[in-house]
């Protein structure tokens, strides 16, 4: 098999699969870099990990993992022809992007309000900066879910469905570490 045909075998765009896959390398340095840290105080990471909403966080994987089964769906659905399906499906699936802003939100204000800051350990630093950097990718995949709704060509939601599958997949991997890891 030549390179050529693994590239025109890729589902999607080839273009969306070289961000994802940078995405992918910058979280999982980031990842390495907060277990690696980890390492070198391990009572304070477990310690700072208890000011935590474990309970949010929990909601906020449900709440992405479904998003991703919409978003997944809208193209199956945009396919078999039935195109109000879809933009429905792609509406509620930034919606529930939305409902994670809101949730992770809550969060940091709780954290202000304690007075953590990324200062206050360098667990809170990963914790702003993992997190944070994730939130902005979930920021700009709502809007990206809510324009391929208006430009409903399967391959445009099959080019956002990419996108928002690397966003439920980052935090897949940041809720077990971040949140769980003890």
């Amino acid at each position: 098999m030549s390179d050529a045909s693994l590239v025109d075998d890729l589902p999607g765009e080839l273009l969306m699969w070289v961000l994802i896959v940078s995405e992918l390398l910058v979280f999982g340095a980031g990842l390495v870099a907060f277990m690696a840290v980890r390492l070198t105080d391990p009572v304070g990471f477990a310690e700072a990990q208890t000011h935590l909403h474990q309970t949010g966080a929990a909601l906020n994987t449900v709440v992405l993992v479904t998003s991703g089964f919409l978003a997944a769906k809208a193209l199956v659905w945009r396919r078999a022809g039935r195109r109000g399906a879809a933009k429905s499906a792609l509406g509620v699936a930034a919606a529930l992007g939305v409902v994670f802003l809101v949730v992770k939100g809550v969060e940091y204000a709780d954290k202000a309000g304690q007075g953590i800051t990324p200062e206050s350990h360098p667990f809170f630093m990963f914790y702003y900066l993992l997190t944070g950097f994730h939130a902005a990718h979930v920021l700009a995949g709502v809007f990206l879910l809510l324009l391929v709704a208006l430009r409903d060509h399967p391959r445009n939601i099959e080019a956002g469905a990419q996108f928002w599958h690397m966003v439920d997949l980052v935090w897949v991997l940041l809720f077990p570490v971040v949140y769980l890891l003890g």
